[in-house]
Formats: C-alpha cells, structure tokens, sequence
C-alpha cells in the first residue's frame, strides 16, 4: 500500500490513542529504520528503549523462527525449556531468586502490586495495606499501574483505581518519611524516571529508602521496564547505586522485540504468591521466552553492557557540548549512559518532526524534552550522525 493509503485507512480503524507522526515504518537493519518509500532513518529511540539488540539480528532472528517450527504457546500448566532457561539467565541478571513472565511492563507492575500486598495479608492478616509512589513517575496504563503513576492526567479520568496508594517526592527522602504508616506494604519508583523527563534516582535518595524499608519491613519495588536491561551500563539500574530491590519490574529491551515482560523477587517475598493468587495464558509462552533467552545470549556475546558504558559516555559529552552551545533554549541536560534526555525551554514535538524530516528518530518525554534510547549496539559514529542530524532539525 502506498504511504498516504495506509495512514487513511488506519485513522479509520484504530482507536485515536496515539499522536502519531505521519510516517509508516516498513523494516530496520541495525541501527536504521527504513520507512515505506525506502527513506531511511537513524533510531535513537529504539521502540521506546525496546530494541536493545539493534533490527534484525540474525540470531535472535534464528532462535525465533527455531521456536514457531517448534512450539509457540502452550499453559502454564506444564513445564517448558525456553521458560526455565529465560528464568535462570534473568534471576543471574537480576540478583532475584524467582521470576514470573508477564506479556507487557505495565502487567508485570500490577503483579509486583499483587505480590507487595499478598506478602503484607500473610503478614498481618488484614487487607488495609498502603503503597507510596512517586510524583512525576509512570509505571503503565492498566488501572493498576495507572493508581502508582504520579501525573493527574493519567489517574483522573479513570478513578476510581485502586486504593490507599499516597505520592512522595523523588529524589526527597524526608517526603516518603513523612507517609510512611504502619500499613505501609511497599514502595514503589523507576530507579531512573522516562516518562516523567528522565530523571535519575541519586543514590543517596535510593540508599535512604533502602535504609527505610529494612528497618519498617517495607517492600523496595524498582520499576525498570524501561531503564533496566542494560540502558544504564548495567543490567539493571540499581546495579549502579549499590542497591538491591526486594521487587523488580523488567520490559522492553528484555524481549527486544516480542511482547514480554517480568517482575522478579527475592525468595521471601515471592512465596507469597501460591497458585490460584497470579496467573497469565501467555505469560512466559515458549516463543517469548526463546526471545529472552537469546536476548540475555547476545548481550554477553557482543559485550552490549561495555559498549553501553563506552558509547554512552560518548553520547554524554556530545550533549553536554550540545546543551551548551545552544544554552538559549537548551534548559537541562541528564541521564545516564544511553538514556538520557535534553530539556528545552518550549515544546519540543516540532524538533522531533523535523528530525524525521532530517532522517532521526527521537521521542518526547512530556512536552519539552527529548529521549535518547538508542539500541545499545550504537557506536561513536552514530552519535555523530544522530548530533549532526538534531542541528538541522533546530
């Protein structure tokens, strides 16, 4: 179909969720996405931090199609090989003992609540339990999630969510203090905030709620669905600020591509869920799980968490020789390694469009700053193209 044809027939039949810019992206290679006429683009957004590993690997892409000749999906209710390999390489990732596989970010959010508040019934005996969120944060769109997530705009329309559920401050220590009770089940935060302007925990904010929760036997639940695998030049973020979370969420780039997700825990917390209390029918199939296994393959293969950490700094000093020369409408400069975010003075949807227009791709987060997420197989020269590209589109 041509361009302008699928666009018209899409605004007919899909539900109009999303702002979509006119473009209709037909394949990738690497760093690089080509649209539907054949104009390619550099991607510094990764499927919103999906595509760890970069379009069309062809291992990845071997170990998926190995799977379909094999089996796809089968119940939970049996054991299968690609599950327990994918489980066994993210609980050595993770620092977790125990895993469950969800289809999305946001479901593995809603179990990692489940879980908090099932391990506070067992251990009070009472359904009264709280959880403090933080201001600003995203954790999803399912009403679970949505009840965690620190903007009105998201909660308003759909109350009334789950309950008892009260917003801290990030990054401000005496805030969750102050809202901590004896029914306080969990904690819940992004150790690096996307959605809300790409704001990193500091690890003295992140320690003292640690400190908190061991001494109140409160639950730490890190949501790193689009932080974790990698992004920060370590499997996961709170492995950068000495910091263990009792509960973690993981997405995205840990599929890089199929629809997974997965929240772990540490034993004492997981065995609070007992069959009958959480369950999915396509949560951890064996064509997901494939996908995982490969993924945890490859980034040990192509040294993605070095390169992460290579680039990445590479990729901070650009921007940083960035913000600065355009101090003018440049507010803001943070992150780490490869996600990492420029705050602009006005909105920045029409920086974007223009950068398509130029041949890069970027995503907002909010209405005035830009997200880099760019596959981790980025190198120095795609950091160059991707800056010569953004001035252009100034």
């Amino acid at each position: 179909m041509e361009t302008n044809e699928v666009m018209e027939r899409a605004e007919k039949v899909l539900m109009h969720t999303y702002g979509r810019y006119p473009l209709v992206l037909d394949h990738g290679e690497g760093m690089y996405l080509y649209d539907n006429d054949g104009k390619e683009y550099l991607d510094f957004a990764a499927g919103i931090g999906v595509f760890a590993i970069g379009y069309n690997n062809p291992d990845y892409n071997a170990a998926l199609i190995e799977q379909i000749g094999k089996l796809t999906h089968t119940s939970n209710y049996y054991y299968n090989v690609p599950s327990t390999l994918a489980a066994e390489k993210f609980t050595k990732a993770s620092g977790m003992d125990r895993v469950f596989f969800t289809n999305s970010g946001t479901e593995a959010v809603e179990g990692a609540i489940k879980l908090a508040r099932k391990y506070y019934y067992n251990k009070k005996k009472k359904a009264d339990s709280e959880i403090i969120a933080m201001n600003h944060s995203f954790h999803g769109r399912t009403m679970g999630a949505v009840a965690v997530t620190g903007t009105e705009s998201y909660r308003i329309p759909f109350e009334p969510l789950i309950g008892n559920v009260k917003f801290a401050e990030y990054n401000d220590l005496q805030s969750v203090k102050d809202l901590v009770t004896d029914k306080t089940a969990a904690i819940i935060m992004e150790t690096l905030q996307g959605e809300g302007g790409i704001h990193p925990a500091t690890c003295e904010f992140l320690k003292g709620v640690r400190k908190l929760c061991d001494e109140k036997d409160i639950l730490l639940i890190l949501d790193e669905v689009q932080c974790g695998m990698g992004r920060t030049g370590k499997m996961f973020a709170y492995q950068s600020l000495g910091v263990t979370p009792d509960i973690v969420t993981c997405a995205k780039g840990l599929g890089s591509g199929v629809p997974v997700g997965a929240f772990g825990a540490k034993e004492r917390v997981a065995t609070a869920l007992v069959p009958g209390d959480h369950g999915s029918t396509y949560g951890g199939n064996p064509f997901v799980c494939a996908a995982v296994s490969k993924v945890f393959d490859i980034f040990e293969e192509k040294n993605l968490l070095e390169n992460a950490n290579v680039v990445g700094d590479y990729l901070w000093e650009k921007l940083e020789e960035f913000a600065k020369k355009h101090s003018d409408i440049v507010v803001d400069h943070r992150g780490m390694k490869m996600m990492q975010g420029l705050e602009f003075k006005n909105d920045v949807h029409d920086t974007v469009k223009r950068g398509m227009d130029n041949g890069l791709i970027t995503i907002a987060a909010g209405a005035n700053v830009i997200r880099f997420l760019p596959p981790l197989i980025a190198e120095k020269k795609h950091v160059d193209e991707m800056i010569e590209k953004l001035e252009k589109s100034l």
